[in-house]
């Protein structure tokens, strides 16, 4: 089901942001809106979807993005409808924080399928009509987990790592056709996926303390990273992961001085 509009002669840039009705999506989508960007958000929710066509104003499409049938068929049908794709934007993910000793098959199996599978469907059926329209821009997102050893972390760490080499060797693929493959690498942030440790007071304050600039992340400090990443102007950027997490993959605080 989907709220596609039927005009193709708008010369706005298109973007799809994937994930767009989650806590980080949906400030992506609003950002883009303001822009007067045509925005297709795609998720699994459609309810959520639906209240931020009603708020924003943005196209929807209801995707599951670990099935690559319909992760194609949603590219397609968009590329169609509008004769371009300027950027997209993969943030669908998930949080699984166990050590490997406790994590079951069927949890490792989910948690590659929904960051790194749904990354690469993303990306594959992405590039195909950027290749034949001039190029565009696709992010992906990773974590600082894939950055820096962090205990309990071992399922989402290769998922996440996994995603950035995805990333890095598709950027050296699709460089000749202009299309810029880059990666946002986030500390924690605050978004309904994390609540069961942002709500929790203990595990707040330890993880805060680990962030050096003393505090976790909002969902528009990484947006604020993925729509510049998205935007035309950064045409000499491709392969890089940028670091939006408070310092926690590369600063170690000492603390006040």
């Amino acid at each position: 089901m989907s709220s596609l509009a039927t005009e193709k002669d708008s010369s706005n840039p298109v973007y799809i942001v994937v994930g767009g009705a989650g806590g980080i999506g949906s400030e992506v989508c609003r950002r883009l809106s303001e822009k007067k960007a045509r925005v297709v958000a795609a998720s699994r929710d459609q309810q959520k979807l639906t209240n931020l066509t009603a708020d924003l104003g943005v196209d929807h499409i209801v995707l599951d993005a670990t099935i690559s049938e319909q992760v194609k068929q949603c590219v397609d049908q968009i590329a169609e409808r509008y004769c371009r794709i300027d950027g997209v934007v993969n943030c669908v993910g998930s949080l699984l924080l166990k050590p490997a000793h406790l994590t079951s098959d069927k949890e490792w199996n989910a948690t590659i399928t929904n960051n790194l599978h749904s990354a690469f469907y993303v990306l594959r059926s992405a590039v195909r009509p950027m290749m034949k329209t001039g190029g565009g821009s696709i992010v992906l997102i990773s974590s600082a987990a894939a950055r820096v050893g962090m205990a309990n972390h071992e399922a989402i760490a290769a998922a996440k790592a996994g995603i950035i080499g995805l990333a890095l060797s598709a950027a050296a693929t699709y460089a000749s056709k202009n299309i810029r493959v880059n990666v946002i690498s986030p500390g924690l942030v605050r978004t309904p996926l994390t609540a069961g440790l942002t709500t929790n007071e203990v595990v707040l304050k330890t993880s805060t303390a680990m962030h050096a600039l003393g505090r976790i992340g909002e969902p528009s400090d990484v947006a604020a990273g993925i729509e510049w990443l998205l935007d035309p102007q950064q045409s000499w950027v491709t392969g890089q992961v940028l670091g939006i997490d408070g310092g926690l993959a590369a600063v170690r605080p000492r603390g006040n001085i």
